[in-house]
């Protein structure tokens, strides 16, 4: 005989509805190594974003040769007196050989001009890879196989010897070689070569996507009501597509801050006397066995980054898919 449950025992609680937005915050939350990733990156964007004003505050600046200024703080051979290069309560990561310039200044602004410049690029890399995803998923046919063939060419062009040979002559096709090329312009021809490479990963990965989601009931509903093609992308597929992007997005970005570094620190990106990590790291190269801390906080700092990044795309991804797990 089976007993009727007491009309005094507590009722279990109906599980709140809850979005999908609201699903991957509570799985994120679980992740304690997402979160302090994501906390690590947070700090990284806040001092590159406030480089001025924390070296407002500090009384230094990247540009001035202080150890020209103040003999004393470099020696006969050029290199920084004092301990860890130079480190002091006037320079808090020692100062730069030869020319005596502050390091933390440097590293501070280093980070901004190699950050935001790898999130410019990656936000083009994933404007362009998405747009082609999904027109060629989607269109399928023709446009699908052409598509696919200028994907598989980029695909076979060795990246690094690429950007290397193709920076002069961006920069060349707008400035005279004897002339000082703009930071400005130095940046945008970064941009474009390294968004030239960038974007086939994510634009596979989206035509995949696609391909699924177009044979959907959602999707042929809205073919049977009349809608554009244009419509059907921008307002059926692409919803349905912001997981992929956004996991993709948090794992293209920290690998295009290292390529922004490789263009400065084999002579084509950023070149004096703007600060750079990639450039910070071709300097301490030259001098490493004189001077080993100068290499030391950026290439702290560049790691950290770049691993706290990886991390907090892995927890984003396991985020989404609650089907992955650790």
């Amino acid at each position: 005989m089976v007993e009727e449950p007491s009309k005094d025992a507590p009722k279990a609680k109906d599980p709140a509805g809850l979005s999908p937005g609201q699903l991957m915050w509570r799985r994120f939350k679980r992740d304690k190594a997402g979160v302090i990733s994501a906390f690590i990156v947070i700090f990284f964007f806040a001092v590159a974003l406030l480089a001025p004003l924390i070296a407002k505050v500090y009384g230094k600046d990247p540009y001035t040769l202080y150890g020209q200024k103040n003999p004393e703080l470099l020696d006969e051979f050029s290199m920084p007196t004092g301990v860890f290069g130079g480190m002091s309560g006037d320079h808090w990561f020692g100062i730069e050989p030869e020319l005596g310039r502050d390091v933390f200044t440097q590293l501070l602004y280093g980070m901004r001009t190699s950050i935001f410049t790898a999130l410019v690029a990656t936000i083009v890399m994933v404007a362009v890879g998405v747009v082609i995803g999904l027109v060629g998923g989607y269109y399928g046919g023709k446009t699908d196989y052409w598509l696919g063939r200028f994907t598989d060419f980029l695909l076979g062009i060795p990246s690094q010897l690429f950007f290397i040979a193709s920076m002069p002559v961006v920069v060349a096709a707008f400035v005279n070689p004897e002339e000082e090329t703009p930071t400005w312009l130095r940046a945008t021809a970064i941009v474009t070569v390294l968004s030239f490479l960038g974007w086939m990963g994510l634009s596979r990965l989206i035509r995949a996507a696609t391909l699924t989601l177009r044979e959907r009931e959602f999707v042929e509903a809205a073919k049977i009501a009349g809608a554009s093609p244009w419509r059907i992308i921008r307002k059926e597929l692409l919803p349905n597509l912001v997981t992929p992007i956004l996991v993709q997005a948090t794992l293209m970005l920290p690998a295009t801050i290292l390529s922004v570094a490789f263009l400065s620190f084999v002579g084509v990106g950023y070149v004096e006397p703007t600060p750079d990590w990639g450039r910070m790291f071709s300097i301490g190269a030259g001098i490493y066995e004189l001077d080993p801390a100068y290499m030391f906080f950026p290439g702290i700092a560049m790691v950290v980054f770049v691993v706290a990044f990886n991390l907090l795309g892995d927890s984003v991804r396991d985020a989404f898919d609650p089907k992955s797990g650790r």
